[in-house]
């Protein structure tokens, strides 16, 4: 899905995508000939691992599941122009406005065909709208990169799951919200260690209150069975990189922040796979 993150988060959990913007093949373009793309590329980690585990729940993967991944690919990029043009609204900029309407029809497009096919989704729009209302309040206030707002983007993003599920099956389950909820906590976590190479944000304990609170949610989504054990507990990857990290807490704060970037991506990789994977049947079902 969309919305923003601080730089820093998006190199640590995608570090290795190119910016098009400063690719040879690009200069060689006039300027709003360029596409724009998301400037925290991090979130396209979060949003396809998000998605996967809504595809792993739906137990299945047709066509309208690859429309609802192009519709939140597309919805993820309307993201960069959307704050520049924000930011700097007193001078309106061709290229942002020219690629975010091109990639904001085309989602919109897609959504409305996925919305025929399953109604339900409507509920998801509105959800990603209001994400979208709240970066843009965030971004007026200049708080884009508080903690706040980037837990709300995490959530928004991590609307990919039930958007998979319902596209693919044409409904929500509490399942599929409890997998929402599941991947917010896990990827919004990294808002904590990450703050914690900065000066004015190095206290443990936030970290320690979010991680305690969250476990709750986790263990408390798992005895009313919107969870399975296995996956319940691979929220505990989050917990263990954080314990790591508190461990390591010098190297942490000092390390160049490529080997951050590399131990952040790993530890969501594992994530992804243990959530994903536990969700699926014993045998996935014929067709």
């Amino acid at each position: 899905m969309n919305i923003s993150i601080s730089n820093s988060m998006a190199i640590a959990f995608f570090p290795f995508l190119p910016n098009t913007d400063a690719t040879k093949k690009g200069r060689k373009l006039p300027l709003w000939c360029r596409p724009t793309l998301v400037s925290e590329q991090g979130v396209f980690l979060v949003l396809f691992g998000s998605f996967l585990t809504g595809a792993a729940l739906a137990q299945q993967w047709n066509q309208s599941t690859n429309l609802a991944l192009i519709c939140a690919f597309l919805t993820l990029l309307v993201e960069h122009p959307y704050v520049v043009q924000l930011k700097q609204r007193k001078s309106p900029k061709p290229r942002y406005l020219i690629w975010g309407g091109i990639y904001g029809v085309s989602a919109l497009r897609l959504a409305t065909v996925l919305w025929f096919q399953s109604p339900v989704l409507i509920v998801i729009y509105a959800l990603v709208v209001v994400g979208f209302i709240a970066d843009g309040i965030a971004v007026l206030h200049q708080k884009h990169k508080s903690i706040a707002n980037e837990i709300i983007s995490f959530a928004t993003i991590c609307l990919a799951a039930p958007l998979a599920y319902g596209a693919t099956t044409g409904n929500l389950s509490a399942e599929a919200i409890a997998i929402w909820i599941l991947n917010t906590l896990f990827f919004s976590s990294a808002v904590y260690t990450i703050k914690l190479r900065k000066k004015k944000t190095q206290s443990l304990k936030p970290g320690i209150i979010y991680h305690g609170v969250s476990a709750l949610i986790v263990v408390g989504l798992y005895s009313i069975n919107y969870l399975s054990l296995i996956t319940a507990l691979s929220f505990a990857v989050a917990l263990i990189k954080f314990g790591i990290v508190n461990c390591v807490l010098d190297w942490y704060r000092q390390a160049r922040f490529k080997f951050i970037a590399i131990f952040e991506t790993r530890f969501a990789l594992v994530y992804i796979a243990i959530a994903s994977i536990s969700v699926l049947p014993a045998h996935l079902p014929p067709g």
